[in-house]
């Protein structure tokens, strides 16, 4: 497991088609992650995508899209550590120092509100006017 380790749940009142199509534009995951290259090396359709994740970051990636009542629990997973200097496919191993654990927590929060402000913004996109409670 990488140092960075990233778990989001996020419930979005929409058609799960709909989501799928829109986690499946490529476009998308550069505004969503602009640090990070990511490699899909499994579609899962209408479950989502996994990735393989290089940049500033070496590891791995998935959006999970799971059914709930009349929207989809959207699953994010991000395993990863940084990248080595100069190489953005090979992971530089985490100091284990003090030090280190507070770079690692720093970008951990860091990526954390940069997709809880992405995965927000794409509810109000999707959902809409609708009221919290009111059906899709």
């Amino acid at each position: 497991m990488g140092s960075l380790d990233l778990v989001d749940e996020t419930y979005v009142v929409v058609d799960r088609a709909l989501l799928a199509a829109v986690i499946a534009d490529r476009a998308r995951w550069v505004s969503w992650w602009p640090e990070l290259t990511l490699t899909v090396f499994m579609d899962r359709g209408l479950a989502g995508i996994r990735w393989s994740v290089s940049g500033a970051l070496v590891g791995s990636s998935e959006i999970w899209l799971e059914q709930v009542g009349d929207g989809v629990l959207l699953h994010y997973y991000l395993r990863a550590d940084p990248a080595a200097p100069g190489s953005p496919a090979t992971a530089r191993m985490s100091p284990a120092s003090p030090h280190g654990r507070r770079q690692i927590d720093a970008l951990r929060t860091r990526h954390a509100i940069t997709w809880k402000r992405s995965v927000w913004a794409l509810k109000d996109e999707l959902e809409g006017a609708r009221r919290p409670g009111d059906p899709r």
